[in-house]
């Protein structure tokens, strides 16, 4: 079959998953560089988080479907609380540094109004996901994602997208994104990215 006649249906599902692949595996830029291209008005600290101001910031794309454990769950639901998005796979071993501090400041942060939702990629299946959360004490919950097809397409291009896994981005409480880091975080650098939000009227 010529590919100007495969079925439109294939060739999109080739382009999510050429697409979802090229992430960068396991890394990130850590020198301080932001993505997005072009005149983006983001603002990058040395410590490889970026930020939009408050004008400056766009709404994520939808960001919906099945969790490891089988519920439904839409961020837009979570409007009007501070959103931490984070992109991992059981896989990578940056995101299984990162994920008891996670995991405490998701527990630690649940009163102030900060809900945390793990993307959860390139997991064949959900076995060794479900483990993972298990084994580091994730109880918030993980859109199963394996084509990288929410990543893809919840984040506008010239945005500040996950773009590496481990990524974390945060929305503010009006779905907005406004931070985002391209690698693994200790607590202390993910408080920094929820912190100025919480503070925002």
């Amino acid at each position: 079959m010529s590919l100007s006649r495969a079925p439109r249906r294939t060739l999109l599902a080739v382009g999510v998953l050429s697409a979802a692949l090229t992430l960068s595996a396991c890394g990130g830029d850590s020198n301080g560089k932001s993505g997005g291209g072009g005149n983006t008005n983001f603002v990058t600290n040395t410590g490889g988080i970026s930020t939009a101001a408050k004008g400056e910031r766009a709404a994520t794309g939808e960001l919906a479907g099945e969790t490891l454990d089988g519920k439904r769950l839409d961020v837009a639901d979570l409007k009007g609380k501070v959103v931490v998005l984070n992109v991992w796979g059981s896989w990578c071993a940056p995101c299984r540094a990162e994920a008891p501090h996670f995991a405490k400041a998701a527990k630690d942060l649940k009163a102030k109004g900060v809900e945390f939702v793990g993307l959860n990629t390139r997991d064949p299946n959900k076995q060794p996901a479900l483990a993972f959360e298990e084994d580091y004490g994730v109880t918030y919950p993980s859109l199963y994602d394996p084509q990288g097809r929410l990543i893809l397409f919840g984040f506008p291009k010239g945005t500040l997208s996950p773009q590496s896994i481990p990524s974390t981005v945060v929305l503010d409480k009006e779905g907005r994104i406004a931070a985002r880091s391209l690698m693994a975080l200790n607590e202390e650098k993910l408080r920094s990215m929820i912190d100025p939000l919480l503070k925002e009227k």
